[in-house]
């Protein structure tokens, strides 16, 4: 099964007439915010409001700026991803899970959720996700090994389970702080 991937967005930020007035940013829901740490509901069927929440979240995650947003981080508790990494095509996944994992690395995460900082967490070599296209309705599989992709992967269906990054660092001392991160300066 291959993923219909999304078309690249990135040409909004450089020529922003091109951006739709319907199109929304929507504020990032900061840790500490309920919605964060529920389990998000699946996506029964998909219609023109999944299709703008999905828009939506592109908006939002270019402008932040990021690589890959969860619906709960925008206040829905929706099982929705949208992630565009280099190398990769951009993707969007309703109801995802990691159905294969293998090895253990060291990364250096952060998330737009806990601005300002960053943590070394462990996080997996292989990933392999599955979840539906919503342009397709159809179940796809998204492999990624040893890059952003397969740490992108953990890291937003981590947010659709109510997991963060930094629950898996072994205390709030291990957060190190990041003057120059953009989203700290908004």
């Amino acid at each position: 099964m291959g993923a219909v991937h999304w078309p690249r967005r990135a040409i909004w930020r450089r020529q922003p007439r091109l951006r739709s007035p319907s199109l929304a940013i929507i504020p990032i829901r900061r840790a500490g915010d309920p919605v964060l740490r529920e389990k998000a509901r699946r996506v029964r069927s998909v219609d023109s409001s999944i299709h703008k929440l999905i828009e939506d979240m592109w908006e939002t995650m270019y402008d932040a700026p990021g690589v890959g947003l969860a619906a709960p981080q925008i206040g829905i508790s929706l099982r929705v991803i949208v992630i565009d990494v280099p190398d990769h095509e951009p993707i969007a996944l309703l109801n995802p899970e990691i159905v294969k994992r293998s090895g253990e690395r060291q990364v250096d995460e952060g998330c737009l959720s806990v601005p300002g900082f960053r943590g070394e967490i462990t996080r997996s070599v292989k990933v392999v996700a599955q979840g539906t296209d919503p342009l397709t309705g159809k179940l796809v599989r998204v492999r990624a090994e040893d890059d952003l992709m397969a740490e992108a992967l953990e890291h937003e269906i981590d947010h659709i389970n109510g997991i963060l990054y930094i629950d898996y660092l072994p205390g709030p001392e291990a957060l190190i702080p990041m003057s120059d991160a953009p989203e700290v300066n908004r």
